[in-house]
Protein backbone atom coordinates (compact mmCIF):
# COMPACT_ATOMS: atom_id res chain seq x y z
CA UNK A 1 0.00 0.00 0.00
CA UNK A 2 0.89 3.47 -1.09
CA UNK A 3 2.15 5.83 2.53
CA UNK A 4 -0.12 8.17 3.43
CA UNK A 5 2.40 11.22 2.50
CA UNK A 6 2.67 9.50 -0.89
CA UNK A 7 0.63 11.39 -4.17
CA UNK A 8 -2.09 8.95 -5.33
CA UNK A 9 -2.37 8.97 -9.54
CA UNK A 10 -5.23 8.72 -11.51
CA UNK A 11 -6.55 9.69 -14.69
CA UNK A 12 -8.61 12.30 -13.01
CA UNK A 13 -5.04 13.92 -11.40
CA UNK A 14 -3.51 13.80 -14.77
CA UNK A 15 -3.80 17.04 -16.91
CA UNK A 16 -3.21 16.31 -21.09
CA UNK A 17 -3.07 19.91 -22.63
CA UNK A 18 -5.46 20.05 -25.18
CA UNK A 19 -3.16 21.09 -28.04
CA UNK A 20 -0.90 17.69 -27.17
CA UNK A 21 -3.29 16.05 -29.90
CA UNK A 22 -2.47 18.10 -32.54
CA UNK A 23 0.96 18.21 -31.67
CA UNK A 24 1.78 14.62 -31.87
CA UNK A 25 -0.54 14.00 -34.98
CA UNK A 26 1.83 16.78 -37.12
CA UNK A 27 5.10 15.45 -35.32
CA UNK A 28 3.81 12.03 -36.17
CA UNK A 29 2.76 13.35 -40.19
CA UNK A 30 6.29 15.07 -40.35
CA UNK A 31 8.19 11.92 -39.59
CA UNK A 32 6.45 9.66 -42.16
CA UNK A 33 7.46 12.10 -44.87
CA UNK A 34 10.48 13.03 -43.76
CA UNK A 35 11.57 9.20 -42.85
CA UNK A 36 14.54 10.26 -40.55
CA UNK A 37 17.76 7.81 -40.53
CA UNK A 38 17.84 8.80 -37.25
CA UNK A 39 14.32 9.23 -35.86
CA UNK A 40 15.23 10.17 -32.32
CA UNK A 41 17.78 13.03 -33.12
CA UNK A 42 15.55 14.34 -35.93
CA UNK A 43 12.83 14.32 -33.55
CA UNK A 44 15.34 16.66 -31.32
CA UNK A 45 15.66 18.88 -34.19
CA UNK A 46 12.02 18.80 -34.99
CA UNK A 47 10.72 19.95 -31.74
CA UNK A 48 13.97 22.37 -30.81
CA UNK A 49 13.00 24.27 -33.85
CA UNK A 50 9.30 24.56 -33.27
CA UNK A 51 10.58 25.90 -29.84
CA UNK A 52 12.63 28.55 -31.52
CA UNK A 53 9.80 29.52 -33.59
CA UNK A 54 12.25 27.92 -36.32
CA UNK A 55 11.36 25.65 -39.85
CA UNK A 56 11.36 22.42 -39.02
CA UNK A 57 13.81 19.57 -41.06
CA UNK A 58 10.46 18.28 -42.67
CA UNK A 59 9.82 17.20 -46.26
CA UNK A 60 6.93 18.69 -48.13
CA UNK A 61 5.92 14.56 -49.51
CA UNK A 62 7.01 11.40 -48.37
CA UNK A 63 9.75 10.37 -51.95
CA UNK A 64 9.67 7.35 -54.25
CA UNK A 65 11.33 5.66 -56.61
CA UNK A 66 9.65 3.06 -58.18
CA UNK A 67 7.09 2.78 -56.14
CA UNK A 68 9.18 2.15 -53.03
CA UNK A 69 10.60 5.02 -50.74
CA UNK A 70 14.29 6.06 -51.37
CA UNK A 71 17.53 5.60 -49.43
CA UNK A 72 19.56 7.83 -51.09
CA UNK A 73 22.37 9.61 -48.60
CA UNK A 74 20.98 12.94 -50.23
CA UNK A 75 17.43 13.61 -51.98
CA UNK A 76 16.08 16.78 -53.71
CA UNK A 77 13.27 16.62 -50.85
CA UNK A 78 16.00 16.80 -48.50
CA UNK A 79 17.94 19.90 -50.28
CA UNK A 80 14.61 21.53 -50.41
CA UNK A 81 14.42 21.27 -46.42
CA UNK A 82 18.05 22.71 -46.17
CA UNK A 83 17.04 25.90 -48.82
CA UNK A 84 13.65 26.19 -46.49
CA UNK A 85 16.05 26.64 -43.73
CA UNK A 86 18.83 28.16 -44.88
CA UNK A 87 17.73 29.80 -47.94
CA UNK A 88 16.61 33.05 -46.62
CA UNK A 89 19.93 34.84 -46.77
CA UNK A 90 22.98 35.15 -49.44
CA UNK A 91 25.85 33.99 -47.41
CA UNK A 92 25.38 30.97 -44.08
CA UNK A 93 28.02 30.02 -41.48
CA UNK A 94 29.09 26.68 -42.24
CA UNK A 95 28.30 25.91 -38.36
CA UNK A 96 24.65 26.51 -39.35
CA UNK A 97 25.01 24.36 -42.83
CA UNK A 98 26.30 21.57 -40.43
CA UNK A 99 23.95 21.73 -37.80
CA UNK A 100 20.76 21.81 -40.08
CA UNK A 101 23.03 19.01 -42.13
CA UNK A 102 22.82 16.76 -38.40
CA UNK A 103 19.67 17.10 -37.59
CA UNK A 104 18.15 15.54 -41.27
CA UNK A 105 20.42 13.10 -40.39
CA UNK A 106 22.69 13.19 -43.57
CA UNK A 107 25.93 11.67 -44.01
CA UNK A 108 28.58 13.80 -42.74
CA UNK A 109 31.03 12.38 -45.53
CA UNK A 110 28.74 14.14 -48.16
CA UNK A 111 28.67 17.41 -46.93
CA UNK A 112 32.66 17.25 -46.49
CA UNK A 113 33.01 15.98 -50.06
CA UNK A 114 30.78 18.93 -51.41
CA UNK A 115 32.45 21.72 -48.99
CA UNK A 116 35.57 20.10 -50.53
CA UNK A 117 34.96 20.16 -54.00
CA UNK A 118 33.28 23.98 -53.87
CA UNK A 119 36.32 25.15 -52.02
CA UNK A 120 33.80 26.42 -49.14
CA UNK A 121 35.12 27.89 -46.09
CA UNK A 122 33.60 28.92 -42.85
CA UNK A 123 31.23 31.66 -44.88
CA UNK A 124 29.24 29.71 -47.68
CA UNK A 125 27.11 31.33 -50.93
CA UNK A 126 23.72 29.42 -50.17
CA UNK A 127 22.81 29.09 -53.87
CA UNK A 128 26.04 27.91 -55.47
CA UNK A 129 26.10 25.03 -51.99
CA UNK A 130 23.06 24.23 -53.31
CA UNK A 131 23.26 24.13 -57.05
CA UNK A 132 26.47 21.79 -56.15
CA UNK A 133 24.38 19.56 -53.77
CA UNK A 134 22.27 19.11 -56.92
CA UNK A 135 24.37 18.39 -59.09
CA UNK A 136 26.11 15.53 -56.69
CA UNK A 137 22.44 14.20 -56.99
CA UNK A 138 21.98 14.00 -60.47
CA UNK A 139 23.23 12.17 -63.82
CA UNK A 140 23.92 15.26 -65.36
CA UNK A 141 24.18 18.85 -65.44
CA UNK A 142 20.63 19.21 -67.30
CA UNK A 143 19.07 17.27 -64.65
CA UNK A 144 21.06 19.13 -62.08
CA UNK A 145 19.34 22.27 -63.52
CA UNK A 146 16.24 20.97 -63.74
CA UNK A 147 16.73 20.20 -59.93
CA UNK A 148 17.40 23.72 -58.93
CA UNK A 149 14.47 24.86 -60.93
CA UNK A 150 12.10 23.05 -58.85
CA UNK A 151 13.92 23.93 -55.74
CA UNK A 152 13.92 27.10 -56.31
CA UNK A 153 10.88 28.32 -58.21
CA UNK A 154 7.90 30.20 -56.39
CA UNK A 155 5.14 28.35 -59.25
CA UNK A 156 2.97 25.81 -57.64
CA UNK A 157 4.05 22.23 -57.77
CA UNK A 158 3.23 20.48 -60.78
CA UNK A 159 4.03 24.26 -62.69
CA UNK A 160 6.61 25.64 -65.26
CA UNK A 161 9.22 25.87 -62.25
CA UNK A 162 10.21 28.90 -63.57
CA UNK A 163 13.38 31.01 -61.90
CA UNK A 164 14.80 34.52 -63.04
CA UNK A 165 17.33 33.67 -66.17
CA UNK A 166 19.90 36.40 -64.07
CA UNK A 167 20.15 33.43 -61.34
CA UNK A 168 19.87 30.44 -63.39
CA UNK A 169 23.14 32.29 -65.48
CA UNK A 170 24.86 32.79 -62.23
CA UNK A 171 24.52 28.99 -61.13
CA UNK A 172 24.87 27.07 -64.68
CA UNK A 173 27.86 29.14 -64.94
CA UNK A 174 28.92 28.24 -61.86
CA UNK A 175 28.33 23.90 -62.48
CA UNK A 176 29.87 24.42 -65.57
CA UNK A 177 33.01 26.01 -64.02
CA UNK A 178 33.10 23.09 -61.31
CA UNK A 179 32.99 20.57 -64.42
CA UNK A 180 35.98 22.21 -65.64
CA UNK A 181 35.42 20.55 -69.37
CA UNK A 182 32.39 22.75 -70.25
CA UNK A 183 34.18 25.53 -72.68
CA UNK A 184 33.25 29.29 -71.70
CA UNK A 185 31.84 29.66 -75.51
CA UNK A 186 29.92 26.50 -75.21
CA UNK A 187 28.42 28.30 -72.27
CA UNK A 188 27.44 31.29 -73.47
CA UNK A 189 26.04 29.71 -77.09
CA UNK A 190 23.23 27.80 -74.47
CA UNK A 191 23.06 31.45 -72.75
CA UNK A 192 22.31 32.94 -76.19
CA UNK A 193 20.06 30.75 -77.31
CA UNK A 194 17.92 30.37 -74.32
CA UNK A 195 17.45 34.41 -74.81
CA UNK A 196 15.38 34.60 -77.12
CA UNK A 197 12.62 32.46 -74.37
CA UNK A 198 13.26 34.38 -72.12
CA UNK A 199 12.64 37.66 -73.81
CA UNK A 200 8.85 36.49 -74.13
CA UNK A 201 8.52 34.75 -70.55
CA UNK A 202 9.24 38.34 -68.37
CA UNK A 203 12.94 37.51 -67.45
CA UNK A 204 11.99 33.59 -66.70
CA UNK A 205 13.51 30.48 -67.86
CA UNK A 206 12.45 27.10 -66.71
CA UNK A 207 13.21 23.55 -67.47
CA UNK A 208 10.86 23.09 -70.54
CA UNK A 209 13.56 25.95 -72.37
CA UNK A 210 16.72 24.11 -71.77
CA UNK A 211 15.42 20.51 -71.78
CA UNK A 212 14.06 21.23 -75.53
CA UNK A 213 15.35 19.88 -78.53
CA UNK A 214 16.35 23.22 -80.24
CA UNK A 215 18.08 24.37 -77.02
CA UNK A 216 22.42 23.04 -76.92
CA UNK A 217 22.69 20.76 -74.30
CA UNK A 218 23.85 22.15 -71.10
CA UNK A 219 27.01 19.98 -71.30
CA UNK A 220 28.76 19.26 -74.51
CA UNK A 221 28.92 15.62 -73.22
CA UNK A 222 25.17 15.04 -72.47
Amino acid sequence: MPQPDEPIYCSQQINIPPELPDILKQFTKAAIRTQPADVLQWSYAYFDALAKGEKPPIKDRLEFQLGEPLEKPLTQGQLAVLHKQLGDRPLIELSSLEEKWKHLCLPKTTLEDLLRLGCFAEEIQWLHFLSLACSAISENLTLAMKTVCEILTKDLEGGAARIPFSLFKELYTYLANIDGEIPKEHVNTVIDHLNYDVEKQDGMVSPRNFMSDSCPPLSPNT
